[in-house]
């Protein structure tokens, strides 16, 4: 099966953000740059109504103009959302911003994926020779072939051997891309895009933006397909999007056991705070000068960076408080059972977790699987009612004959690959350990079962990780299946085919560390590790193989606050950076040895020192970090609208 199959990116909405690099890079070009570019500037391409889908639901999409435009000898391709109120999205100025495409070069374009389905709407990837990628152009009035027929006349356009839909404006590959290459990872990365060296003249981009909404929809539209998903077939490897994480793993491994003097980290839990454009949100907030001050010998090149910056402020988060007991549990509820105050229940479970004792009770709230002004009687009924409908759900793979699953691929290759991955999920741990596990197998059913219940998205590597520390927790099979399905509620995007929920938390990150971290920023963009794939299994398993198991379930039931952000993983990634800035940029690492570093981090991560610098780090980027975060980015929860793994399957 060719690559491009297996490694789908149509639908791929969450990263239309990644644009807003090139916009700014864009405004930075002299005047005497427009008015030389505005007389040759020729626009020999243009099509109405194609567009992008920043979210996962038709109803989001956002419609626009693309052009190709000529500059002397040199071509350049725009797209830019129309304005005023959309029947399809209403955008502000500066989501129209966000979502532009401005301007790009045809000499950093490596390659365009064309996508045309039977029965969908078909669309272009525009993959950058640095392997990342603009987002699904949807064509929904025709054009691509005469698209690509123009760009064909001004540049030189070849077929890839590989891939007949793949067409190469270039024949070379960096850096980065060999790098991805080496792990197999897919060809187009739509993360985020490097900004454009060239631009057209401002006047020209701009024709004719401000046409009316019965312009927009005039055309052979129908209302359904304004606000219906393109309909695909389905891709038997659908599942195969996961094995990135094999191919991480390959570079995964424990440090040496030298290293455990080289990655201890200072105690000081200081965070430098850069005058950033967030510094508008730090006058709001206490601050606490210091200087940190802190060895960087040979012996100890791992230790924290030295904040040596003049004038410079440290912003301290709250320190950490002991678990929470079960004495001080009850004053939390009423006489009935209800939580009488969740926000208060929420922070006091941030700042210090949970005796293990009561995870079994409050983990399932914190989950939403039970409502918090839910009484003990009403939470005893849903457990009975759900214990019914699992079992249910579990029957109907239990009733496959032998006969019928000779016949059933997809319940096969599901089968199989839990199995497989079960029996290596922590097997260390006492629950789990030993030959004939009873919990084993018990994690392998409440998996086929999920298979069932959600069988659009079925079964992908890591959810295995998810869900052992559940089912050790509830220690219950049907309710450890429920917590699991609401757990996945918020991250079942990680597992898309098209890794859509990946693609916009790696954004995000690269985005907030552009805020909170300037220099770190632009080391990575000088090494073109803008991608972010170092992090990717940080955030994946959330964070799963960094931790001990018992911190990894502090750290889980403290995500699940949603206190102070929804999002609070990401600034987490961006506390670790933080610390380990001089290091990196110390020692140059490239993608390669950066990703090496990453992966032997991994039990040497202090984690209540770096929840202290995400939360410090939360405050300081205030609105302007969450705006950093595109809209349904997990783990918030999407809109139930019933399409949310529609395009799951397809066969191109």
């Amino acid at each position: 099966m060719l690559e491009s199959e297996v490694h789908d990116l149509s639908d791929d909405a969450d990263y239309a953000a990644s644009q807003q690099q090139g916009s700014a890079s864009m405004m930075l070009r002299s005047d005497s740059t427009k008015n030389s570019l505005r007389e040759d500037a020729e626009i020999v391409f243009t099509k109405e109504n194609v567009a992008i889908h920043p979210t996962q639901f038709a109803s989001e999409r956002i419609s626009g103009r693309l052009k190709l435009i000529k500059q002397n000898s040199s071509l350049f391709m725009t797209w830019i959302p129309y304005k005023g109120n959309s029947s399809e999205a209403r955008l502000s100025d500066d989501e129209r911003n966000l979502y532009t495409i401005k301007a790009v070069s045809f000499t950093e374009i490596r390659s365009i994926r064309r996508h045309t389905p039977a029965l969908a709407w078909p669309y272009i990837i525009v993959v950058l020779s640095s392997g990342l990628a603009y987002p699904p152009l949807y064509f929904y009035s025709g054009g691509v072939k005469e698209f690509l027929a123009t760009i064909k006349q001004h540049v030189l356009l070849v077929r890839s051997e590989e891939d007949a839909n793949v067409f190469l404006v270039n024949d070379f590959q960096n850096t980065l891309q060999r790098t991805l290459s080496s792990l197999e990872l897919p060809r187009a990365v739509p993360i985020a895009c490097g900004p454009s060296n060239l631009s057209v003249d401002e006047s020209v981009l701009n024709e004719n933006q401000g046409r009316a909404d019965n312009d927009v929809n005039n055309g052979s539209f129908s209302a359904a397909q304004f606000h219906g998903r393109p309909s695909h077939k389905v891709d038997p490897a659908r599942d195969l999007s996961i094995n990135v994480l094999e191919k991480f793993s390959l570079v995964t491994k424990f440090a040496r056991e030298t290293t455990s003097q080289l990655f201890r980290e200072n105690h000081s839990n200081g965070f430098s705070e850069r005058r950033t454009h967030a510094q508008t949100n730090l006058d709001h907030h206490p601050r606490k000068s210091s200087h940190v001050e802190e060895k960087t010998s040979d012996e100890s090149c791992v230790a924290l960076d030295s904040q040596e910056f003049d004038n410079l402020s440290l912003v301290w988060g709250k320190p950490r408080q002991p678990p929470l007991g079960s004495g001080e549990w009850i004053i939390f509820l009423d006489s009935e059972g209800r939580v009488t105050d969740s926000e208060a229940l929420r922070k006091r479970v941030f700042y210090g977790g949970l005796d293990h004792e009561l995870r079994n009770e409050v983990w399932s709230l914190l989950l939403g699987y039970y409502p918090y002004e839910s009484t003990y009687a009403e939470r005893e009924f849903q457990k009975s009612v759900k214990k019914s409908e699992y079992e249910n759900i579990k029957n109907q793979w239990q009733s496959i004959s032998s006969a019928q699953a000779k016949r059933f691929t997809k319940f096969r290759e599901r089968k199989g690959l839990i199995e497989k991955d079960v029996v290596r999920t922590d097997r260390s741990i006492p629950f789990y350990e030993g030959d004939d596990n009873p919990n084993v197998n018990i994690l392998r059913d409440i998996l086929l079962t999920y298979s069932f219940y959600n069988f659009d998205l079925g079964y992908c590597q890591g959810m295995s990780d998810l869900l052992s520390p559940i089912l050790f927790v509830m220690d219950d099979e049907s309710e450890a299946f429920w917590c699991f399905v609401a757990l996945m509620e918020r991250l079942g995007p990680n597992f898309n085919r098209d890794q859509n929920g990946m693609h916009s938390q790696l954004f995000a990150l690269s985005k907030l560390v552009e805020l909170l971290d300037s220099p770190l920023h632009n080391y990575f963009k000088q090494r073109d590790c803008l991608n972010y794939f170092f992090c990717f299994r940080w955030i994946l398993i959330q964070f799963k193989r960094e931790f001990e198991y018992e911190k990894t379930m502090r750290l889980w039931e403290v995500l699940w606050t949603h206190y102070p952000s929804e999002h609070l993983h990401l600034y987490l990634c961006v506390a670790i950076l933080n610390r380990y800035r001089g290091k990196i940029i110390r020692e140059e690492m490239d993608f390669d040895t950066l990703l090496k570093f990453i992966n032997e981090l991994s039990g040497h991560i202090d984690l209540d020192a770096n929840l202290r610098d995400a939360e410090a780090l939360c405050i300081c980027a205030g609105e302007n970090g969450a705006a950093c975060i595109p809209p349904g980015t997990p783990p918030s929860l999407p809109v139930d609208d019933g399409s949310f793994y529609a395009l799951q399957d397809e066969i191109l």
